[in-house]
């Protein structure tokens, strides 16, 4: 699979909230996650290591959301063996805040796998 293919597919996925798919199928047992370091103030460590690890704080994130009002993925633009998205959503957290997130995500691709993944917001 190319780059640009995992790309439409990751896309495509998104797109139907089907995350668990996509982290199960295109995510290397070795991936490194990183987050800006403003992330840590929010209890986000800014780098994960390993699809335990990865799968464990997209969880712990899941679980202090209580409703997702709406949310956003553009199409994919690939350079090499990267590819990049803009993300969003709106959401109310547990707390009762009310939150919009919009964040630029850039995948590495290696073998047809992710195997980094980094986060600007």
């Amino acid at each position: 699979m190319t780059t640009q293919e995992l790309a439409n597919r990751y896309y495509d996925l998104f797109q139907q909230r089907q995350v668990a798919e996509i982290y199960q199928q295109f995510y290397s047992t070795d991936i490194v996650c990183t987050e800006p370091e403003h992330a840590l103030a929010m209890g986000v460590p800014t780098i994960t290591k390993g699809i335990e690890a990865v799968l464990a704080k997209s969880k712990a994130r899941q679980e202090i959301i209580a409703e997702v009002h709406s949310f956003f993925c553009s199409e994919p633009v690939v350079g090499g063996d990267y590819f990049s998205m803009a993300m969003g959503r709106d959401m109310t957290m547990k707390n009762g805040q009310r939150l919009q997130v919009a964040e630029v995500a850039v995948f590495g691709v290696k073998d047809g796998k992710i195997i980094s993944e980094t986060f600007f917001y």
